[in-house]
């Protein structure tokens, strides 16, 4: 299992598009995936998950990935959160 912390550095926080790509990102992956934030943790292939965290920029979220291609789906998700899902 690999847990690393991410910050979320886009104007518009994590909204509607960066949380459907998040997801569509995710579900390329056979390893499970969880996000937690404020002590809710939720399912990170899940839309609805992902759109009640509520996270704005400066938010901090813990990232859980788990399964046989972890690193891979870590290494990919982790670039679009640095890049601020492509809105920076």
């Amino acid at each position: 299992m690999i847990e690393t912390n991410a910050t979320i550095i886009n104007k518009a926080g994590l909204h509607t598009r960066p949380s459907a790509t998040l997801v569509k990102l995710a579900a390329k992956f056979r390893s499970d995936f969880y996000i937690s934030k404020d002590g809710l943790r939720i399912n990170g292939k899940s839309i609805i998950g992902v759109m009640t965290l509520t996270a704005v920029q400066g938010s901090e979220l813990t990232l859980e990935f788990d399964g046989v291609d972890e690193a891979e789906m870590a290494e990919e998700i982790l670039d679009y959160f640095k890049r601020g899902f492509d809105e920076l």
